[in-house]
């Protein structure tokens, strides 16, 4: 029988409330670091208790800036330095996984380099929450654990009971998550078929799908700027629509997100923990994933399924 090893949970500087919140799920306190940066805004990270032989577990989120993936990063190397004996990148949002694939001439492949940063810094897991793109798992040499928010929205949009509910994805790239939500909200699927001219920039062409005097609700793994969650909002009362919620699982709220979400058709914005908001508003609505997260950790060091976690 193999030894259980002691268990650390540290957190990064990106998300401290969510490694608190998931911490004190799984209960446990987290590790002691000192995180700090030089004046020219070099990073610097030291673990202040012994870490040797330990099963770590080190939380950051990486949203912008790229100081969190380097935080990150320094914070593996400092734990494989420091003669841990297994060490699980646990981050809830997964940054530059929008950059999966050559689509142009001449552009990097972000997700396979930070992929790659991760590997060689020392991780021997991954677990994170609703990659844009699910093939990014197979970037990684080592075992990836998938975790998905619609098992913890799912129960919230049940527990409000909304009738007459239609799932619409506001692009095409979003079908897949819309189609989970609405096999587990049993309701109808709509999609909204929609051109991009630029970056940060969506223009709606058309429903496919029936919406009139319908309540909907908006499904996307992240909202950025908020331009295709609000576009889609707005088209959706023009066809006849009635009350229009979104759900997400990263709120990025990039630049004027807060302001087009509060001036567009939608009612309420149903988001999760994985990015903390820089702000609040009285039409967006945090439900914490930390408890999924803590149930995952607990399944990687017990050896248990994690899989069992997404059965409806």
């Amino acid at each position: 029988m193999a030894k259980e090893l002691p268990i650390g949970l540290f957190s990064g500087s990106s998300c401290p409330a969510f490694a608190a919140s998931l911490a004190a799920s799984f209960g446990q306190q987290l590790g002691e670091l000192t995180l700090k940066k030089f004046a020219d805004g070099e990073l610097y990270c030291r673990y202040e208790e012994s870490i040797r032989g330990m099963d770590v577990f080190i939380i950051q989120s990486t949203y912008s800036n790229a100081d969190n993936w380097m935080e990150l990063l320094l914070l593996i190397d400092a734990a494989k330095r420091a003669s841990a004996a297994r060490i699980t990148a646990v981050v809830p949002y997964f940054g530059y996984a929008r950059q999966e694939r050559k689509d142009q001439p001449r552009v990097s492949i972000a997700a396979k380099l930070v992929a790659d940063l991760l590997t060689t810094a020392g991780i021997d897991r991954l677990l994170t929450m609703d990659l844009h793109a699910s093939q990014i798992q197979g970037f990684f040499d080592v075992p990836v654990d998938h975790l998905y928010a619609s098992v913890v929205l799912r129960d919230y949009f049940r527990e409000i009971n909304v009738t007459n509910l239609v799932v619409v994805a506001p692009d095409v790239g979003a079908i897949k998550i819309a189609r989970a939500y609405a096999s587990r909200l049993h309701t109808d699927l709509a999609v909204i078929d929609k051109r991009r001219p630029n970056q940060n920039q969506a223009e709606v062409v058309n429903i496919i799908g029936e919406v009139r005097g319908k309540n909907v609700l908006l499904i996307d793994d992240l909202i950025d700027t908020a331009g295709t969650i609000t576009n889609a909002a707005n088209a959706l009362r023009e066809a006849g629509a009635r009350d229009i919620m979104a759900a997400c699982t990263h709120p990025l709220f990039s630049g004027p997100a807060f302001e087009r979400i509060e001036a567009s058709a939608l009612s309420k914005v149903v988001v999760t923990d994985t990015v903390p908001l820089r702000r609040t508003s009285p039409f967006v609505e945090v439900v914490s994933v930390a408890d999924l997260f803590a149930d995952a950790i607990k399944r990687i060091t017990t050896d248990a399924s994690i899989s069992t976690l997404f059965r409806t």
